[in-house]
């Protein structure tokens, strides 16, 4: 075991298997969310990476069109991404992997931690914690078939008092070869309730020689940072805390110190909207971003009626209009 070396500054650059990150904050992989968008949003606000939503490795292998279409997507300017894969079989993963990296992916990521039900009946997912042998053949398979950097993430465990995931960690970094480590320090069967542990985090840290990258309950700027320090990992991740709000990246690279105004709110979520078009089309986009919606009104205070018109409202239009219009209302509508 070696002994934990002193913590760099959030802003500082690092490196994931020879591909270098600006700084030390990422955007985590957000299941049904993480598209090239949302990436490339990300980016703009100052992540060092942004990883995208879990990719089937079977639709990649079979195909499937939209998979390749819209999940492969890759923006120029979101330089340099990671591609999410999942699944449980080695030689789908390679060839999953291969294709993504001719897509333009800079890291494959394997899901190892989602707590999905649907997900884990496949043998995918955080069911991986039970079977190392097949995560640890899935990530060869991954590396062999991409020729990138291959990361992982991980939940602690399936069960309290599980440290599965832990022991797993080890194993990729030491026999499989794998790049980095994404933790999760809650078991699957919790979900996001709980205080992680951000202790055991830093014992992983000590323990193997490849980067740690924390995640899990970082909602604020102060959380980010108070993880980053009690876990002694080299990387902090975000995820459902930065949902319409990427002025998170700013606040914890230290870039921004204040909340956005309203004006500058409204315009981001009209560059969502046109993005989504651009990615969907006008009709599919419109029921899309019912999702989004309420992450970005509820910054501006307006009305939980007004919220919930704007949230029913698929017509994409009428939808912009009322988003474009909320800069000139009173925060009480």
């Amino acid at each position: 075991m070696r002994g934990a070396p002193e913590q760099p500054p959030l802003t500082d650059p690092f490196e994931i298997g020879g591909v270098r990150l600006p700084n030390r904050v990422l955007l985590a992989p957000l299941a049904g969310i993480g598209n090239w968008f949302v990436r490339l949003q990300a980016r703009r606000y100052g992540a060092g990476l942004a990883v995208s939503e879990m990719v089937s490795s079977f639709g990649l292998h079979h195909r499937n069109e939209r998979t390749l279409r819209e999940l492969m997507r890759i923006h120029p300017e979101e330089h340099p991404v990671s591609i999410q894969l999942f699944g449980h079989d080695p030689e789908v993963m390679r060839s999953g992997a291969e294709i993504a990296a001719r897509a333009g992916a800079d890291l494959i990521d394997i899901n190892m931690g989602c707590p999905v039900r649907k997900v884990r009946k496949t043998g995918a997912g955080a069911e991986l914690l039970r079977d190392h042998e097949l995560a640890l053949a899935l990530a060869r398979g991954a590396i062999e078939g991409s020729g990138l950097p291959v990361t992982a993430k991980l939940r602690s465990g399936i069960e309290a008092g599980d440290r599965s995931g832990f022991e797993l960690a080890v194993r990729l970094a030491e026999e499989a070869g794998v790049a980095a480590i994404g933790f999760h320090p809650r078991v699957a069967t919790i979900g996001h309730k709980g205080r992680p542990d951000y202790a055991l985090t830093g014992e992983l840290a000590e323990r193997i020689d490849v980067p740690v990258i924390v995640s899990g309950g970082l909602k604020s700027a102060e959380a980010a940072r108070r993880a980053y320090a009690e876990s002694g990992a080299a990387a902090v991740m975000l995820a459902r805390g930065s949902l319409g709000n990427p002025w998170l990246f700013e606040e914890v690279t230290g870039a921004r110190t204040e909340p956005p105004p309203r004006e500058e709110v409204v315009t981001e979520l009209l560059w969502v909207i046109d993005r989504a078009e651009e990615h969907l089309g006008t009709e599919r986009a419109g029921r899309y971003l019912r999702k989004f919606y309420p992450w970005y009104v509820e910054r501006l205070g307006v009305s939980p009626e007004f919220a919930q018109d704007l949230q029913r409202n698929a017509d994409l239009p009428e939808a912009r209009s009322m988003v474009a219009a909320l800069s000139a209302l009173s925060p009480s509508l």
